[in-house]
């Protein structure tokens, strides 16, 4: 069944976000909202009537055993009001998202998490009572009346969850301690975005710059070295005074992991969140072998990277800054919008429509703003509306990059919403990140190809880099030390900010050939674990890398002219949530992610990107 504490609002980790610094002639886009509420009293009638729904779905309790037809209803019924209750929900956080320092917009958001909790609360009956109806009636109902078919793959799910399934009562009870069990990522969020001080700098051309989350993304790639440490310097030191308080945020949030996985009989917190998805455990396992076996890859990358920049003691922050510097010209929304169109028109017509159609209308919130949530998603689940993209849009080739995977999340929505009912629309991040993540390869690819000169095609080869740095090596590092956090509080130890620096600390070392002189870590830094939102999504970031192995994947054969594997993807990403992902993966295009030769793409695309960039040098 649907859980609305894990929407359908799928991210860009720290995404190009900046400071406000566009000029006044920059075309904006600001979403419309009154597609979903027409205003905000419209809004609070309708959150009076879906909670009188809500408080009449226990009637149902009871009724689900005693036909077809008595089933139908109660699930029809259940359905329905959730649909509503992500519409409730779903309004008032993209108004608070544009906006996190407006008190009416808080309460109102307040307001419909308590409507989730109440929701679940609600409902929490339905799991037990179909367990004990049993397959056997369930499998006659689901042949008595087609209108169940709708209702069938989350049925058979809920029959697969039998030994994670608890009795009525307790799961009442876990549905009332549901907001308590999730509020370190609000207490994370409003420390992030509304409540830190954040310190100004004077860069050595005189600009001065503030040390926002935004500011950061933009500062942490300036062009003089000395500008960069400065911002390093002062950002991570602006975190380390946070890091006890973030420290206890984070513990609090694993111990609610641990608590339920504990208590729905799970082996430990991985199988407990790899488990709603159906995936396999050897997924996560194979992708950090993998990774880690390929380490010698990245740190051929990273040395790379010093001699482009000249620089011989590399260190931490040489990360960021572009490979070459050179005048790419401004990606405005405009601009964003017709490289995007162009890169994705090997896709084919029914893809480019869909993407037109979005863009066309008021779907998104384009550029940073004071109080506006930072980085970058999109939120597909007002399934009748249509979805909703939040970009922090700085008009540069990272915006434009970025701009290009959150649409690739927005045409995935219009494809699932249009080939699937409600019930089966909803498709798991797994897939959701290879869906993104391809539109930026073909992006990258077409940048390349069509590179005005051999600097400017460095330029673009090294953002490919980047792209398989960040997402790839990154995002497994993060999920490293996200298992390595549950795993420590599984054995029982506790978790403080300064272990939280420590364990951090190690994993940013090993990845970066801090022993073997390839890249330096200062200890200053690792207080970076504080900084990342997505700790609080459990177990999200791995799927950012499985993501670039999978677009990978596609891409290779897609890139070669391979009709066949293009519509397979198609297939994939019509799909939506009708099955388990990784079911869905292999059945429509033959993708085992369990297996080794699933990470050979990715990582000859790294190396083919470095071969061409030394051909260039």
């Amino acid at each position: 069944m649907r859980s609305f504490n894990t929407l359908l609002v799928i991210g860009f980790l720290l995404s190009s976000a900046s400071l406000f610094a566009q000029s006044d002639d920059t075309v904006r886009y600001e979403w419309d909202l009154t597609e979903i509420y027409a205003s905000v009293d419209d809004w609070d009638l309708a959150m009076t009537e879906i909670s009188a729904r809500i408080a009449a779905l226990p009637n149902y309790q009871g009724s689900l055993g005693n036909s077809a037809a008595s089933m139908l209803a109660a699930m029809a019924e259940y359905s329905a009001t959730n649909k509503e209750v992500a519409r409730a929900y779903v309004y008032t956080s993209l108004e608070r998202d544009a906006d996190q320092r407006q008190a009416q917009a808080q309460a109102r958001f307040g307001r419909a998490r308590q409507l989730l909790s109440d929701m679940e609360e609600a409902t929490s009956w339905i799991r037990p009572e179909v367990l004990e109806v049993g397959e056997t009636k369930i499998n006659q109902f689901l042949a008595q009346e087609p209108r169940l078919a709708d209702f069938e793959f989350m049925l058979q799910d809920i029959l697969r969850q039998a030994p994670h399934t608890l009795d009525a009562k307790t799961e009442a009870i876990l549905a009332q301690a549901s907001m308590v069990l999730s509020s370190a990522e609000q207490i994370y969020e409003n420390f992030a975005n509304a409540d830190i001080p954040w310190p100004t700098v004077t860069l050595s051309e005189g600009t001065e710059a503030t040390l926002s989350q935004a500011g950061y993304g933009r500062w942490r790639g300036t062009a003089n070295r000395d500008d960069r440490k400065l911002v390093f310097d002062t950002f991570w030191a602006t975190w380390e005074q946070y890091a006890d308080g973030m420290g206890a945020t984070l513990a609090a949030e694993v111990q609610s992991n641990l608590f339920s996985a504990r208590v729905r009989n799970h082996d430990g917190v991985l199988a407990n969140n790899l488990f709603d998805d159906g995936l396999p455990p050897e997924i996560y396992t194979q992708l950090v072998t993998q990774v880690n076996a390929a380490l010698p890859v990245f740190h051929r990358y990273l040395k790379l990277r010093g001699t482009m920049l000249g620089v011989d003691d590399l260190r931490y922050y040489d990360i960021y800054p572009p490979l070459v510097q050179v005048n790419t010209g401004v990606f405005d929304l405009e601009r964003s919008k017709e490289i995007t169109f162009a890169a994705l028109a090997p896709f084919g017509e029914t893809y480019l429509s869909l993407l037109q159609q979005g863009l066309s209308q008021d779907w998104m919130h384009s550029h940073p703003q004071p109080g506006k949530r930072s980085g970058a998603y999109m939120n597909g689940s007002v399934y009748d509306v249509h979805p909703y993209v939040l970009l922090n849009h700085n008009d540069d080739y990272n915006s434009a990059s970025t701009f290009a995977h959150e649409w690739g999340h927005a045409v995935h929505t219009l494809l699932a919403q249009s080939n699937n009912t409600w019930e089966n629309a909803e498709y798991s991040t797994f897939i959701a990140e290879i869906a993104s993540t391809i539109n930026e390869i073909l992006l990258e690819e077409y940048m390349i190809e069509n590179a005005r000169s051999d600097e400017e095609k460095l330029f673009y080869l090294g953002g490919a880099l980047e792209s398989i740095r960040g997402t790839f090596f990154r995002q497994t590092m993060f999920a490293e030390f996200e298992l390595a956090i549950h795993q420590a509080a599984e054995r029982g130890e506790p978790l403080t900010g300064p272990r939280f620096t420590e364990m951090y600390g190690e994993l940013l070392k090993r990845y970066h050939g801090h022993d073997q002189g390839v890249l330096t870590i200062d200890d200053a830094y690792t207080v970076e674990w504080a900084f990342i939102p997505h700790f609080y999504y459990d177990f999200y970031v791995f799927q950012y890398a499985t993501s670039i192995t999978g677009a990978a994947w596609f891409a290779e054969q897609f890139l070669a002219g391979d009709v066949a594997v293009r519509d397979a993807f198609i297939r994939v990403l019509s799909a939506g949530g009708s099955d388990y992902p990784h079911e869905i993966l292999l059945k429509e295009a033959g993708l085992d992610m369990t297996q080794p030769e699933a990470y050979a793409p990715v990582l000859r695309r790294m190396n083919n990107l470095m071969d061409r960039i030394e051909e260039l040098l």
